[in-house]
């Protein structure tokens, strides 16, 4: 039996957009923000929808070592901000704390970007030199990753990147 058989379309589908965001992200600098404001309001629908199209079938057996380290991170994401600008700061309606604040909550687009980044990063690094049969479960960790935390993230920051793109000259 051929093992490529193991990993479904929609699993190598995601890997493929994790891998593009990952290197959009890394090359942010080389961006003017109209340029990659597109790119992202391009690549994170399709992540999002690549994302929910993934069945998880049994509890995943793997562990998704970390490779992407603090100065690197950091790194990727003051070039994102640098790209953004004074628009990288939006107010964040899907803050937990909101509830319970009478002030309006301010969240970064770039940090935003750059936490999607992180688990990517790491999932498609430990991918890249997986045997096949350990692929399928990265894939399911990094949806349950999307699912508890950066899926949200990825809505919120398309929502902001919306609003830049579409937006800019309505804005107070």
């Amino acid at each position: 039996m051929d093992n490529t058989s193991k990993i479904s379309p929609n699993s190598i589908a995601f890997i493929g957009l994790a891998n593009e965001y990952c290197t959009t992200l890394a090359n942010a600098q080389q961006y003017e923000q109209a340029e990659f404001v597109d790119s992202m309001l391009k690549l994170l629908p399709r992540i999002y929808i690549s994302a929910t199209d993934i069945s998880i079938g049994n509890e995943p057996e793997a562990y998704i070592e970390p490779y992407l380290d603090e100065d690197y991170y950091e790194s990727v994401r003051h070039h994102v901000e640098m790209v953004m600008g004074p628009d990288d700061i939006y107010l964040e309606v899907f803050e937990a704390d909101m509830k319970y604040s009478d002030t309006p909550i301010s969240a970064s687009i770039a940090e935003g970007l750059t936490d999607i980044f992180q688990d990517l990063f790491n999932f498609v690094n430990n991918v890249k030199d997986a045997p096949q049969e350990q692929i399928s479960d990265y894939v399911a960790v990094c949806k349950e990753n999307f699912e508890t935390f950066w899926g949200q993230r990825l809505c919120n920051v398309m929502k902001a990147l919306h609003d830049i793109k579409y937006n800019h000259d309505n804005r107070i």
